[in-house]
């Protein structure tokens, strides 16, 4: 019989890669690179010990749990993609690795959210436009709210089968908890440049002695670049994935590996190795549940000045009611 004669299957009818069940019929049309998502496995999995450790370490306990799920999720997203080189028609693999590899960088996000509060209480609350303990409530709500509806979307992709209707419903609600994560990375970057603007202006206002601390230190240094080149990174990655599912599920975006890849793979790899070698732990210990800013030599007697024993009370009073660890 020759290949003009053959008769291809629908998807749904699809178990293993046949001459009427061809690789160019699945989704993505390729066999997943195993050394690749072999590596990503690896990484993400050693990435999510050490922010084990280091949030156990140094108890910064919500920095942990939204890293954690994030390197877990984005492992298990992997292990998905091995399975599809395996079988390309695998549902189960299928299914694993839109989920995971959709949602996680949503939690990579909610762990840089966490970091702006702490930065807007150590160098002056005044100076921000927000409440500095709405930072964490408006955009972790976003993220949350993203999360949800990507979460749903990637539910119903993954259970399509061949329902082309129910893959597009699927893959416009992906975008759509994608395109609010993209508004949300959006704001607080607007939000984080504001507040950094108008604390240069106020140049002439002394730093507490907290303040003074970290921005001599060469580890917040280093934290504050791995912090924004994380966010970057995240923020790139959003709009590649906004931009492979536009086209609908098996276009050419989408079965092109090496975009993939480079856009997706490599960009979460990058935010989350600027995330664990930059650990709050070390480098801004704020973040962790235990921290005590340390007093002001301000006043003539030594004693912190008035001020900033106000600012330190409230503070803690901040840490109380919203502490994020």
């Amino acid at each position: 019989m020759s290949a003009t004669n053959i008769t291809y299957l629908p998807l749904d009818q699809c178990f293993n890669v046949s001459a009427q069940c061809p690789i160019e019929n699945t989704i993505y049309g390729y066999y997943p690179s195993v050394g690749a998502n072999c590596f990503f496995v690896a990484f993400f999995f050693m990435a999510a010990v050490m922010q084990l450790y280091g949030g156990i370490r140094y108890k910064t306990w919500t920095y942990l749990i939204a890293m954690f799920l994030a390197c877990v999720d984005q492992g298990l997203g992997y292990i998905g993609r091995v399975m599809l080189h395996q079988n390309p028609y695998s549902s189960v693999g299928f299914q694993i690795q839109i989920c995971c590899l959709i949602l996680g960088p949503a939690f990579n996000s909610a762990a840089i959210y966490l970091v702006l509060k702490h930065i807007t209480l150590c160098f002056g609350p005044e100076y921000s436009r927000i409440p500095p303990r709405w930072y964490t409530w408006i955009f972790i709500a976003g993220d949350l709210l993203s999360l949800v509806i990507q979460a749903i979307g990637g539910g119903i992709a993954a259970t399509s089968e061949d329902d082309n209707a129910r893959q597009e419903l699927g893959d416009h609600l992906m975008m759509a908890g994608i395109a609010l994560q993209v508004v949300t990375l959006s704001f607080f970057g607007i939000a984080a440049l504001a507040y950094i603007l108008a604390r240069r202006r106020a140049h002439n206002v002394p730093l507490s002695t907290e303040a003074r601390k970290y921005l001599n230190s060469t580890l917040f240094k280093c934290f504050a670049v791995g912090f924004t080149l994380a966010f970057t990174a995240i923020f790139i990655r959003c709009v590649y994935r906004i931009v492979e599912m536009a086209g609908g599920w098996g276009n050419p975006i989408m079965q092109s590996q090496t975009p993939f890849i480079v856009l997706d793979g490599c960009m979460v790899t990058f935010a989350t190795l600027m995330q664990t070698i930059f650990h709050p732990g070390w480098c801004f210990p704020r973040l962790s549940s235990a921290y005590i800013p340390p007093p002001s030599r301000s006043s003539s007697s030594g004693r912190p000045a008035q001020s900033e024993l106000s600012t330190l009370e409230k503070d803690k009073n901040a840490r109380d009611s919203a502490e994020e660890a």
